[in-house]
């Protein structure tokens, strides 16, 4: 990280998940993984407590975002809250609620006014959010409802995880495969390709980013035969993007995107349902993986695996894509 950029904001996501232990863990990786300066939007007792229950040697010191990068070769920095949380580990409480959803909204406020150079999102658990009236289908769209917030304008993010071997793009994300078809517009993939182009181009460094289209049906529809989304939707998106100078191919048949060698010929897939795109990086990153959100007015990464209550408070949780959110995060806001 550039001495220039203020530190990343790290959330404290679900108090009674694993994000606390991998908060920790973090910054005791700080040296061995080359970690830039990061603090934790949080309950500074509550760390505390995970720390001691845990048998893990982390000095916390309560800090403004300002102090953070001062302080964190010392100790871990934590922005309290202001709200205290039991955090019971493996047993999610709706009284947490407000202050995860605090969490959320101080990052993303403390990015946006240029204190924290990006914020990396710690899992949180939507039914607990909800059980307090939390009104948004999930994080991203929060992260979106904030912004728009912010800036007065919408914006339409889009999420993409990211691994050194494969990036990938879901066109559809939690829905139900037989709804695919109708939610699956030309108009979708349009949108989401001239997203996807723009910001791998601003944020990752690729100046001319090759998108590659995966088709919907088995061989891509066989020329027709088995479906025809490919040759109605996504090979008029595929055509529009290019016309625009965005280099897209496809559609391509699915089953043949992600060799080594086919990898080598694009930038990023972007696939018509949440399976086809995840099942790929999970196989081949399954512990490295990040989850991105592109077309925000700011950097958010994510670890690509969620609370983990069945394994909370028992220290075997893996922080690996944590790691590599803030990495990832950081390698994107020194561009």
């Amino acid at each position: 990280m550039s001495a220039t950029l203020p530190p990343l904001a790290l959330t404290q996501g679900d108090p009674s998940g694993i994000g606390p232990e991998l908060a920790l863990k973090a910054w005791r990786a700080r040296d061995e993984r080359g970690l830039p300066p990061f603090f934790v939007l949080a309950d500074p007792d509550h760390l505390a407590r995970t720390a001691a229950a845990l048998g893990l040697e982390v000095p916390l010191r309560e800090a403004t975002p300002s102090q953070a990068a001062a302080i964190f070769p010392q100790a871990l920095p934590v922005a309290p809250l202001g709200r205290a949380v039991r955090g019971a580990p493996g047993a999610p409480d709706p009284e947490d609620a407000a202050a995860t959803i605090l969490s959320i909204e101080r990052a993303v406020e403390l990015a946006t006014q240029g204190e924290a150079s990006a914020l990396v999102t710690n899992p949180i658990a939507k039914n607990v959010l909800y059980a307090a009236g939390f009104a948004h289908p999930g994080h991203t769209e929060f992260l979106a409802a904030l912004a728009e917030r912010r800036f007065g304008r919408a914006f339409r993010p889009v999420m993409m995880l990211w691994a050194e071997e494969l990036a990938v793009v879901p066109a559809t994300i939690h829905v139900a495969l037989a709804e695919v078809p109708r939610l699956l517009t030309r108009a979708l993939l349009v949108e989401t390709g001239a997203i996807v182009a723009a910001d791998l181009s601003a944020r990752f460094g690729i100046a001319a980013p090759r998108l590659a289209f995966a088709g919907l049906n088995p061989h891509a529809g066989e020329s027709g035969a088995m479906g025809r989304e490919e040759i109605e939707v996504i090979a008029p998106a595929v055509a529009e993007l290019r016309a625009c100078g965005v280099d897209a191919s496809g559609p391509h048949p699915a089953d043949t995107m992600f060799h080594a060698a086919a990898r080598a010929r694009y930038d990023v897939a972007i696939c018509p349902t949440h399976d086809q795109a995840l099942i790929p990086i999970k196989t081949l990153a399954f512990d490295r993986g990040v989850n991105v959100t592109l077309g925000l007015p700011f950097v958010r990464t994510s670890p690509d695996h969620g609370t983990a209550f069945d394994i909370a408070g028992r220290g075997i949780a893996d922080a690996t894509s944590l790691i590599e959110a803030i990495r990832l995060a950081d390698r994107m806001t020194a561009r």
